[in-house]
C-alpha cells in the first residue's frame, strides 16, 4: 500500500498525470458517446466527467491535487473560445440580418438565465456562497470563473453547475423547438449557445455550421452581458457581504 501511495504521490508531482487522465477520460467518453449513437441527453463531456470522477475516487486522488495539475488545460479555454470567432465571421451577413431581434432577445434571456437559478436556490435557503457560485452557470467557463471569483463563489461548484446546465439545455432546447415548431437553425443555435454555453455550442455545430455560428454568437454575447452587469447587480442588491 505504501508503494502505491508513493507511486501516486510521484505521479501527481507533474501536471502531465492530471492532463493525461483528463484526455483519456474524454477520449473514452467520446468513444462511448459514438457507440451509443450520439444521444443528445448524454453528451460525451458528461460521460467523460463521470469517468474522471470515478477514476479520482478509485485511486484516492484529492480533487484539489487533480485541479492543480489540470490547470494547464484550463488555460486553453480562453484561446478555444476566441477561436469561435472564425465561424462568426463566416456567418456575419446572416447575423446582421437578425441583429434587431437578437439585440432584444439577448438581455432578456441572459437575465432570466441567471435569475431563475438564483431564485430557486434562494427559495431553498442557499447561502450567499452557493448563490455566487451558480449565478454565472449559463456563461462559458473562462468568463464564468472570473465572474464567480469576483462574486465570492466557489469555482468547483460553478464547474458542476456549468456541466449540469449545458447537459440539460440540449434536450430542453430540442423539445421546445419541436413543441413550438421552430426549425430555423439560426434560432436553435442561438438558444443553445445562450443557455448552454460551450456544451450547447458543440451540439449546435453537430446540427450545422450555421447553428454553430449562431450558438457561438449567443455564448459570446451572453458572456459579455453577464460579465458587465451581473457583478453590478450583485452589489446593488447587497449580496457582496
Amino acid at each position: 500500500m505504501s508503494n502505491d501511495s508513493s507511486l501516486l504521490a510521484l505521479l501527481t508531482t507533474t501536471p502531465l498525470f492530471a492532463v493525461g487522465l483528463t484526455l483519456t477520460a474524454y477520449l473514452v467518453g467520446n468513444g462511448l458517446f459514438q457507440r451509443l449513437k450520439r444521444p443528445s441527453w448524454l453528451p460525451a463531456i458528461l460521460i467523460a466527467a463521470l469517468l474522471l470522477a470515478g477514476a479520482l475516487a478509485l485511486i484516492g486522488l484529492p480533487y484539489a491535487t487533480y485541479q492543480q495539475g489540470a490547470t494547464w488545460l484550463t488555460v486553453l479555454l480562453g484561446p478555444a473560445t476566441v477561436a469561435l470567432g472564425m465561424p462568426l465571421y463566416q456567418q456575419l451577413p446572416r447575423i446582421v440580418e437578425l441583429w434587431r431581434p437578437l439585440a432584444i432577445c439577448l438581455p432578456i434571456a441572459a437575465a432570466l438565465a441567471a435569475f431563475y437559478s438564483l431564485a430557486i436556490a434562494w427559495l431553498l435557503g442557499s447561502s450567499n456562497t452557493i448563490l455566487a457560485s451558480i449565478a454565472a452557470k449559463s456563461v462559458t467557463a473562462p468568463i464564468a470563473i472570473g465572474i464567480t471569483e469576483q462574486l465570492g463563489g466557489t469555482v468547483a461548484l460553478l464547474l458542476g453547475a456549468l456541466l449540469i446546465t449545458g447537459v440539460i439545455t440540449i434536450p430542453c432546447v430540442s423539445l421546445a423547438a419541436r413543441f413550438l415548431h421552430i426549425d430555423d437553425e439560426r434560432l436553435i443555435g442561438f438558444a443553445l449557445g445562450l443557455n448552454g454555453h460551450a456544451i450547447g455550442t458543440v451540439r449546435a455545430f453537430e446540427l450545422s455550421p450555421t447553428a454553430g455560428a449562431f450558438a457561438s454568437l449567443g455564448m459570446s454575447l451572453t458572456g459579455i452581458f453577464t460579465a458587465v452587469l451581473l457583478p453590478l447587480a450583485w452589489r446593488l442588491l447587497g449580496m457582496g457581504g
